[in-house]
């Protein structure tokens, strides 16, 4: 959330020369609307149905730099078929960072309420256990985007 997902893999699928997916933008032409919008009208449950079918769809072509969202690998079973056929980057950054990018969380349905600072950090907390499953960890909070893409491509050649 607020990570710098999108645009990271936007560079970095320019560099590797690979074919760009962002998963919610995928969900949002598969359905029909945006994402806030499948929540409001259809539930969590409903998009991260959605999600878990589109993520299989995805993983099913090599070659791809598929950015998920924050809340992707929450399910078991996307967390196993993300590590087994890709290799997974948690980006990360403070809560404060993640607040101030995500621009008071318009268009974020997981961000409602009022006190977005301490859903960021709950959040955070209740996702860790699976982020830190993923093959490599890089900190965005201090980096330009070009310097994030540097740090992912070095971790892919050294394995993570």
């Amino acid at each position: 959330m607020a990570v710098g997902k999108s645009i990271v893999g936007q560079k970095l699928a320019q560099r590797l020369k690979r074919p760009f997916v962002d998963l919610d933008h995928a969900i949002e032409e598969a359905e029909g609307m945006k994402v806030e919008e499948i929540f409001s009208r259809r539930g969590e449950a409903y998009f991260r149905a959605a999600e878990k079918r589109m993520l299989r769809k995805v993983l099913s072509q090599d070659g791809q730099v598929i950015a998920t969202g924050g809340g992707a690998v929450m399910d078991g079973e996307n967390l196993r078929l993300l590590k087994e056929k890709s290799f997974l980057v948690w980006l990360t950054a403070p809560s404060s960072t993640l607040l101030r990018r995500a621009g008071g969380g318009a268009g974020r349905p997981l961000l409602s309420g009022d006190d977005k600072q301490r859903r960021i950090e709950e959040l955070l907390r209740q996702r860790e256990k699976c982020y830190a499953r993923a093959h490599a960890r890089i900190d965005t909070a201090k980096l330009t985007v070009n310097e994030v893409v540097k740090k992912i491509l070095e971790a892919l050649r050294s394995g993570g």
